[in-house]
């Protein structure tokens, strides 16, 4: 097991290219912009189809 952590802390180290920090602010911004859409979007969804729902219950009662 310790073998395992030194070897990967390794590969981390030396092996693995990091985005640069600037980029990964930029991304992470981009990721929240869109996710912030996509659930926009999902609630304004759910909301026209609940409000068909009810409006088609109404309607058979």
């Amino acid at each position: 097991m310790v073998n395992y952590i030194k070897e990967s802390y390794n590969e981390l180290k030396n092996h693995v290219t990091w985005t640069p920090w600037s980029e990964a602010q930029r991304l992470t911004v981009i990721v929240a912009a869109f996710s912030v859409v996509l659930a926009l979007v999902v609630w304004g969804v759910d909301t026209v189809f609940s409000g068909v729902i009810s409006y088609y219950f109404e309607l058979i009662k």
